[in-house]
Formats: structure tokens, sequence, C-alpha cells
């Protein structure tokens, strides 16, 4: 392995050899020629009011029309005053699966964004920094450093009344000239963000946007324009996972939804809330999340599958309802975007800690479906899924995002719409004569109230135990078996799954094993390990509850297995996956890297692990 893992060729770092940092000084007229790169990670770093989110957004989904791959990742602060945040964008020609470990460029407006960040600029980066608060360290020659009073060009551009809001525009237009961006798919995206605000502001913006478009910033550095792409032919939609989770639930057929507001689910409630109500749906906002599940169960139960969501501690607070979901075989969707715990923990941070509580969480044997999606475009069609499953079953099925993929921006190929879209309204049609809701041998399929029952026997719902027909009953024999037939639709279900497919070869020293959003950053791993002479290949677990059948025979072509799970290694030293697939396979190849600071995994991360997994197995020789 080399000492530096994180270090991958692009021709943007080929191209920016490592300078002294000038004193920021008036650019000349003349400037830089452009250089073609395909691939280029931006950091911003400021503060949450600064809107640094939009101008992030904004770089994101030009990509996303412009044909390229991107990836992005934000923190933002939890308290309601705002304070540190940032947002990284990576934009490529080829395919992209992180958001990068090291920033190309680092975009600094304060000090304590510089001293924060200006760790996280690759050797040979550019740092632009604004002059007006910023005083760089000008010793240090890792780096390439402009200033640019960007504070004071803002309100010099829009007028002093505005102080300096209009900064992140500024750098938007400053942007667009560093990487010879379409100004006129800019004009337009600033436009949409303001549409149904008051004229002035559009102009403001705008003024401020053209301000740092023609500061004259390449006669100090290189200017750069990403290669062109290869279209497919298929045009690209760009948005957040929350965005696709509600846009999959709406082309699966879900017309009913209620939720309680919870941060990094609430993008989903809010664009549900908007929506629906075009295709002749619903979304309520309940007092609570009690509230919110036993209306969506409700729902179900009256023949329009239904949907609700949380994060971690709304998931806690639904956890009886969710057992009642089981017992009363309820097709139910609940989406959990995870975020960092326990108790409200990090608002506004990643985590992966809530798989226990997904699998698990609720009094008695009360088995439901877990799904983790893997991307945002994983995110659609895993919704879709979800839906489908829930139905065809009868059960609660936990779609396990996370604050990473919920806030993230990806493009992606545009789903063809008119085959995906479902209709899966009630079925009113009349039941036979000896016909039962809960057949012991069969999966059950409940008739919505208002069905006509020809022998006129009526089927009731209760969270109690209960007979074929609803009615609750403490038989023990029968309390055995309804326990067995909500335990092996899961089974039946497990034997239609489709197994992992390795990325890589199928034998070798190490496997990498994911689930939800560590997978890009796995696969880049894979790939840059795989370069240096490494045996490493890996596979992500989209099924987690339960497991596809044959994970057993993937895992016997490697010496290693090793878990990359956001959460904490626990009282015996496995994350929760780990601990999940101990316990199916009773396999002692089968370890853990975990990572618990709020934050994604970083390539660089990963393969430190690969080689510390190479060094043991050289002592052991």
């Amino acid at each position: 392995m080399p000492e530096d893992p994180s270090s991958s060729p692009s021709p943007l770092r080929a191209t920016t050899p490592p300078t002294s940092a000038p004193t920021p000084v008036q650019p000349p007229t003349a400037e830089a020629k452009t250089k073609k790169i395909e691939d280029a990670i931006i950091r911003i770093a400021g503060n949450s009011q600064d809107g640094i989110q939009a101008v992030g957004a904004m770089l994101a989904r030009l990509a996303g029309r412009s044909d390229q791959e991107v990836m992005t990742f934000m923190t933002i602060p939890s308290t309601i005053s705002g304070g540190p945040s940032i947002y990284q964008v990576r934009i490529g020609t080829g395919e992209v699966f992180s958001s990068g470990d090291d920033a190309d460029f680092l975009v600094v407006f304060y000090q304590h964004s510089f001293n924060e960040h200006i760790g996280s600029l690759r050797k040979g980066g550019v740092l632009i920094y604004d002059s007006d608060h910023v005083v760089p360290d000008k010793e240090n020659k890792d780096y390439h450093s402009v200033g640019v009073p960007m504070t004071g060009l803002t309100v010099e551009a829009i007028g002093g009344t505005a102080k300096d809001k209009g900064k992140n525009m500024f750098l938007l237009g400053l942007l667009a000239k560093v990487f010879n961006l379409p100004v006129e798919k800019l004009e337009r995206l600033i436009s949409e963000r303001f549409t149904g605000k008051n004229e002035s502001i559009l102009n403001n913006a705008l003024a401020a946007f053209h301000a740092g478009f023609g500061y004259s910033i390449g006669a100090i550095i290189e200017l750069y324009q990403f290669k062109s792409t290869n279209p497919t032919g298929r045009a690209k939609v760009t948005m957040t996972g929350n965005e696709a989770i509600a846009l999959g639930a709406i082309t699966a057929g879900i017309r009913f939804g209620a939720g309680y507001p919870i941060t990094p689910w609430s993008d989903v409630m809010e664009y549900l809330r908007r929506d629906l109500p075009k295709y002749g749906g619903s979304f309520i906002q309940a007092e609570d999340e009690l509230a919110a599940i036993g209306m969506a169960i409700g729902a179900s139960y009256a023949g329009m599958t239904a949907l609700t969501g949380s994060s971690g501690p709304g998931i806690s607070l639904k956890s009886e309802a969710i057992g009642y979901a089981v017992m009363a075989e309820i097709p139910l969707v609940i989406i959990d975007v995870q975020r960092g715990g326990p108790s409200t923990g990090l608002p506004t941070n990643v985590e992966q800690s809530d798989l226990n509580i997904a699998c698990f969480g609720g009094h008695g044997d009360s088995p439901r479906v877990v799904l983790g999606p893997s991307s945002v475009e994983d995110c659609f069609y895993t919704t879709i899924e979800a839906v489908n499953i829930a139905r065809k079953y009868s059960v609660p099925v936990i779609l396990l995002s996370d604050q990473s993929l919920a806030t993230r921006i990806e493009a992606f190929e545009e789903p063809d719409l008119k085959k995906l879209v479902q209709n899966i309204q009630p079925d009113f049609k009349p039941k036979p004569v000896g016909w039962k809701p809960y057949p012991v041998n069969e999966i059950t399929q409940h008739a919505p109230p208002g069905t006509y029952m020809s022998d006129g026997k009526y089927p009731l719902v209760t969270g109690l135990e209960h007979d074929e027909v609803g009615h609750p009953t403490g038989k023990p024999e029968l309390h055995k078996a309804m326990i067995a037939k909500r335990r092996n639709k899961l089974r039946e279900l497990a034997k239609t799954l489709p197994r992992p497919q390795v990325y890589g070869p199928k034998e070798g020293n190490i496997l990498l094993v994911g689930w939800g959003s560590t997978w890009g950053p796995i696969r880049e791993a894979v790939d840059r390990a795989r370069a240096n002479g490494d045996s490493v290949s890996a596979i992500n677990i989209r099924y987690i509850n339960p497991l596809p059948e044959g994970l057993e025979e993937i895992f016997e072509g490697f010496n290693n297995v090793i878990t990359v799970e956001l959460n904490d290694e626990g009282l015996y030293g496995y994350g929760q996956l780990a601990l999940l697939l101990r316990a199916r396979y009773c396999d002692p190849r089968i370890q853990s890297l975990n990572k618990t600071d709020g934050l994604t995994f970083k390539v660089k991360d990963i393969l430190e692990q690969v080689k510390n997994t190479f060094k043991q197995e050289v002592v052991k020789m």
C-alpha cells in the first residue's frame, strides 16, 4: 500500500503545482489559459447564514443538467442560531461514487473557516479566501492561495444597504469563471431559486453573480473546464436522497402519509405534503409521532398503503405501533433517516446506528422487513420496492436512509415513469363465503372496511393475538402457529431476494461489506486498492432483514470479511451489521471498521484499515 492512500491521480491535481502564497493584489486584465480536467472537489466553508448550501446545490444541479456526475456532502449546525458550516461538491466527467476526500479547491469566508478546514486541502490545491475577513498562513507553500475581497465587492455590486448579503452569489460567479461554467444555465438556476421573491432580491442576486464572474481571477490562477462527456441520450435528473424517497413513494402509488417534523426526515414530509395533493393524495402533519403512525396504520388498513417516517428519536416513539402493525399484519412503509444518537444526539450529522432498532425494536417477536438504499438513485427505486414488499407480504417495511443520503445531491438517468408508475387503490371486490383475513398457512391480504362479505361475517383487526378471522384468542397452539406465520413469510421473502453482486474478484484476501451510504467510498477504496495490487473486493447488502440467501458462500471466498459501518464497535468490538452477520453465520472472519464522528467515510479511512489488515496477515505468516 502507498503511504498516502488518499492520493489518486487527476488532471486537476497534475496541473496545480504548489506555490508560495501570494499577497492578495488586484489582478491584472490578462487571463490564464483554460485547461481540461475530469474531476474536481470543491469545499466551501463559512457559516450556515451565508447561503453556501445554495451555492453548492446550484453547482451540483448545474452538473446534472450538463450531463456530468456529481456528489455532494454538507455539514450544518444543529442550533437554531446557526454557525460554522461546509458544503463539498465533487464534479466529474466519469462515474463519481463519493464526495471525495481532500479538496482540490477550498473557499473560506472567515478566519475560523480557514483554521478549521485548511487541513482538508490537498497538497498543491488552491485556497480562495475572503481577504476582508481572512489572513492565511503566507509561509505555507503546500497550496496556492488567492485572496479576493468578496465582502467588499459584493457590497459594491449591490449597494451598501444590503451589507454582504449576496456574497454567496458573488462566489458562485467567481467559481463559474474558474471552471468556465455556462452563465446562462446558472442565471436560470438563480432565477428558479428566487421565484416568488421580490424582484429586487433576484436583481441583487444576479448583480452579485455577475460581479463575481467579472472578477479577473484568471490572472492569478489557472482556469479550468470539465472535459466533455459522452451523453447516453437519456435525460438526467438531479436531486437529494430525501426528494428521491418522496418521488419514489408517489411513483409507487402512495397517496397517504402522516408524520411529524424532525431533522433530517422533514424534507420528505414537506415534499409529500406539497405534492401528494397533485395526485389526489394527502399528507398529514400529526400532533406527534404516535399519532402519525396511528394515522398511517389506519389508512393502510383502509386499503391505502401508507407511509410514515422520522429519524431515530421518532422511530423509538413509533416502536409500539410498529409492533401493532406486525401483529395485525398491516402493509406499511416507515422511513428512518438516521442521524447521530442516542437521544437527540447529533441532529445534523450522519450515523448508521438505527439498524438494531429497525430490525429488533419493540417487545415480543415482531419480524419486519428492513431495506438500506446505497445512493440517491437507489433511494428512489428502493422506496418503490418497499411499497411493493409491504403490500405483497402484509408487513411493515423500514427503509433505512441517513443524513448523508438525505441531503446530498446526485445526478442519475431519468427513470422511465411510464413503466414504474403504479395504481394501488383499494380493492373492494366482495369476499366469498368462508374468507379469512389471517389464514394460518397463507399470507394475509386484508379486505378494506366496506368490502362485502358474502357470508355476513366481518373480520376484526386488533393488537391482541387472534384467530384466522381476527377474533382475540389466548390459545397456546394458535399463538404458536400465528408467530410462525408472521415469521415464515419473511423466510419466503428471503428466497426471492437477489444475492449481492461481488465488486471485484469472487475470491481474495479482503471482502469489504457495506450497507447504505458507505457503498460509494467502499467502491472507490476497492478500485484504489486493486490498482495498487492488493486483493480486495466488496459487496453491498441492500436487504438487511431478512438477509438474502447465499451470503455465506460469498464469504467463503475470502480470508477477511470487514463490515464498514457508521456506528460504534459496541461492547464486543463489532458494528451492528457485523453482529447481525456473525449471529447469522457464526463466522469468525467477520470483523468491522467503525466510525462515529458524525462524518461520512473517506476513502483513505477504508484503505488504512485494508493496509492494517494486510500487515496483520504478514505478521501471522
